[in-house]
């Protein structure tokens, strides 16, 4: 595939620097550094920020006359911190005064500073590096350059660097450096988190030892996570160095010089290790020796590569073009955030990466879009994903018990502990109020834990994870929806009442007293699948097995009966022949759409819009993101109309196209994630709009469409799923019980594509699609061929070191 590997900025924009810095951050699934200018502390424009995965802390501020508590991904010290001024030459070792003031003399250089001439961003996804260079021109004509290159290792998931090249063009003299490791960081990337409190670390120490390596020691205030961080600063010429340091903030300072043709080159090797890691050990200590002993860059820099090209050899999804390189971009976030180090930590799906603190870094539902795609290609990674949440079992129980029902009910946000992290008051940015959060109340996130399950055990036949823990969420997931569901005698009929869709602009009926609506038809239809799936993977059980988790639910065999009453019997409200959102959604009115579309440049945030002028869009047949037709995201046609069937209705496509068609008409897309769905739902029909959704949901962070959420941090949920776009919903693959189904969509703008997966153990196999054509081939094992199943229930296999092409069917 011909797609570019670089992602380019050629020039400074203060308005969109905190977007570059996002796009720009490297990470190795242990921590990430945002791709700020190394020049710069936090401001309106910059915010350097390094964050850890699974590091949380817990704050209480006072909003709105009441006090509220929240737990944040914790804002780490900035090991990138550098700065730099230019001094003129003296032999006698003193400034000159008849040199006159101005740049390159005197000031601490930053992008922001006016000699800036020329600005150079460049992001090689290949190689996971950054390279910022700059060029910086006085009025004398002494010019200055400045190349940073700067990497998060992805081999060793402990270390980091950054290289910084001076270069003197038109004169000599000196260059005062100085290195800090600043300790003096508070959460602050969330304008609309400014009232909260965001001062994270206590007993900071910091300090630089006998061999020039400077450290610092803190520790977060309440969930006492114990940091250690370690720089190494070494530079070419070697400098005398002078050391100052606070509680909080190391700085070595030097001065060296620097002449036309004699760069000066400053490397800064960081160490980063915390009370989290495994086996146990004081963190500073163990950051001191790493850091120290750390290889020089150039050493650094090959394993760093070679890391790399392991990971995109088995993480690739390949189309030409534009297209391509977005789809690079996206997968490098991802596996950045969750690569396979991911495995061994306790961290689940950061819903904004480790890229920022929207969100508060928190864990949501947007593993649903995650998983598949490293189910196919980094299993160990999405089983420890998974894991996550097995841990957070015993207090997801513990929440089912608390609402009053049996099993297990996972909370919408998720942090350290398991606990509901989800805000109670969130701020509306347009009309300055604090508002009552309701989103709590979105139970389908156990639903998307149980389909994940489903999924990995379908892509990688691991049935020790899928009779073990796999089994362990999958039941008690399917125990809390059968005792959730209420008998209403009257529809003859299971409900779920008092919950949110993945709609959230819908929290509760028009005027009503309490919050929640009832009967949303993706909750309800999803849970009915989960106990089918649940009913299905307990029959294939050892009976040793089945016995032991029946008395860990506190069930009966005869129990289970129920459960498959309720899979059969779920209301799923209708209304105007198509399906409802939820009870009650076609009573709203509906809202003038051209009026708010010509008062309004965008209409995405209307729940914003609408509280402003003192409206809510729970009156409005308005709907924020995809809701009813994540359905069809979830479930292939064919499997959607059997759960139908199952429930007692007939899902035809006619049914199913009203009910697309209608709810394209009412959705403003207040999320990344809309587009996304709305895309390969359409792509399946091969809709005529497929590609304008697709394209949004391509473009939504790298265009920054929700107007400067992407500075607060990535989507993950929507660049993984435009991955898992192209491979489940283009080139159509569906890991099953019987063989790898590939029924390719073709979609004249992704005419074709590569990429190399895992499923049943057999590593990269490589899968091209072109138009009509399918060509697998397996690498030598042994563990067999590979058992296909093409359009048309066509049975095939390719044996292990071999390669066929098939062709595929018009259409």
């Amino acid at each position: 595939m011909t797609a570019s590997w670089h992602w380019e900025y050629p020039r400074y924009d203060p308005k969109t620097e905190r977007l570059v810095e996002s796009l720009c951050t490297l990470g190795n699934g242990r921590f990430a550094t945002r791709g700020a200018a190394p020049e710069c502390t936090a401001d309106a424009v910059h915010y350097p920020a390094t964050y850890l995965a699974g590091c949380y802390n817990r704050l209480t501020s006072a909003v709105a006359g009441r006090t509220v508590s929240n737990e944040d991904l914790v804002r780490l010290p900035d090991w990138t911190a550098l700065r730099y001024r230019c001094l003129p030459d003296d032999p006698n070792g003193h400034d000159n005064p008849d040199v006159p003031d101005g740049v390159p003399h005197g000031d601490w250089l930053t992008p922001d500073h006016p000699s800036l001439r020329h600005c150079h961003v460049s992001l090689d996804l290949r190689a996971g590096t950054l390279t910022r260079r700059m060029l910086f021109h006085d009025a004398e004509g002494r010019r200055l350059g400045v190349t940073h290159t700067r990497l998060v290792h992805l081999g060793d998931p402990h270390l980091a660097a950054q290289r910084t090249v001076f270069r003197a063009y038109g004169w000599s003299g000196r260059i005062e450096v100085a290195s800090v490791l600043d300790g003096d960081v508070a959460n602050a990337g969330v304008e609309r988190y400014h009232d909260l409190a965001g001062r994270h670390f206590v007993e900071h120490r910091a300090g630089v030892d006998a061999e020039g390596t400077a450290w610092l020691d803190c520790t977060t205030s309440a969930s006492r996570v114990r940091i250690g961080l370690a720089v190494r600063t070494s530079s070419r010429p070697v400098p005398t160095v002078e050391q100052a340091c606070t509680a909080g903030t190391a700085t070595q300072t030097s001065v060296l010089p620097i002449r036309r043709g004699r760069p000066v080159v400053v490397v800064k090797t960081a160490a980063l290790f915390s009370s989290l890691d495994r086996p146990l050990a004081d963190p500073v200590r163990r950051s001191i020796e790493y850091a120290r002993h750390a290889p020089a860059f150039a050493t650094l820099l090959a394993s760093h590569q070679a890391s790399w090209q392991r990971i995109w050899s088995e993480g690739e999804v390949g189309t030409d073009g534009e297209t391509g390189r977005i789809l690079r971009l996206h997968a490098f976030h991802v596996l950045q955030t969750l690569s396979p180090h991911t495995a061994e930590l306790d961290a689940g799906v950061p819903a904004r990466g480790l890229h920022g603190e929207a969100y508060r870094g928190h864990v949501f539902w947007d593993e649903l879009f995650v998983v598949p795609y490293l189910a196919l290609h980094f299993p160990v990674t999405a089983r420890a994903l998974l894991m996550y949440r097995h841990r957070r079992l015993p207090a997801a129980r513990e929440a089912a018990r608390r609402a009053g029902a049996k099993g297990a009910m996972f909370p919408w946000q998720s942090g350290s502990s398991g606990a509901e992290e989800t805000q109670r008051l969130h701020l509306n940015p347009r009309s300055g109020r604090w508002l009552p959060d309701h989103s709590h109340l979105q139970r389908h996130v156990g639903s998307a834990i149980a389909w994940n399950v489903w999924q990995y055990g379908l892509a990688s036949g691991d049935t020790a994870f899928m009779h073990g823990p796999g089994a362990e969420l999958l039941l008690h997931t399917a125990h809390f929806w059968a005792d959730y569901a209420t008998w209403d005698p009257g529809l003859g009929r299971y409900r779920i009442r008092g919950v949110l869709g993945p709609d959230e602009y819908h929290d509760a009926y028009p005027d009503a007293a309490a919050p929640g609506i009832d009967d949303n038809a993706y909750t309800n239809v999803t849970a009915a699948w989960v106990l089918a799936r649940a009913l299905d993977l307990y029959q294939e059980l050892p009976a040793v097995r089945r016995a032991e988790l029946l008395t860990h639910l506190g069930c009966e065999s005869g129990d289970l009966e129920g459960w498959r009453d309720v899979s059969h019997r779920m209301y799923v409200p209708f209304h105007r022949d198509v399906i409802s959102q939820f009870h009650g959604y076609g009573d709203l009115a509906e809202l003038d759409w051209e009026t708010y579309r010509a008062r309004y440049h965008d209409i995405r945030r209307l729940d914003r819009i609408l509280e402003a002028e003192g409206d809510t869009p729970n009156r409005y047949q308005a709907s924020k993101q995809a809701d009813t037709l994540m359905l069809g995201y979830l479930l292939r046609p064919a499997e959607l109309a059997g759960m139908f069937a199952r429930l007692g209705h007939a899902l035809d496509d006619a049914l199913w196209d009203r009910t697309v068609t209608y709810y394209l008409r009412r959705t403003c897309h207040g999320s990344t994630l809309s587009s996304l769905v709305h895309g390969w739902v359409l792509a399946r029909q091969q809709g005529p709009d497929a590609w304008r959704y697709c394209r949004e949901a391509l473009l939504g962070d790298i265009t920054d469409v929700q107007g400067g959420t992407t500075g607060e941090g990535i989507h993950l949920g929507a660049m993984a799923g435009t991955l898992d776009l192209v491979e489940r919903g283009i080139v159509g693959l569906d890991p099953g019980t019987d063989g790898l189904h590939i029924d390719p969509v073709p979609l004249s703008e992704i005419p074709g594509s590569e990429l190399s997966l895992s499923y049943l153990g057999h590593r990269d196999i490589r899968i091209r699609f072109r138009p009509g054509r399918l060509g697998v081939s397996v690498p030598p094992s042994l563990l067999g061929p590979v058992p296909l199943v093409l359009p048309g229930d066509r049975r095939e296999r390719v044996a292990a070191g071999q390669e066929r092409w098939f062709r595929l069917p018009p259409g």
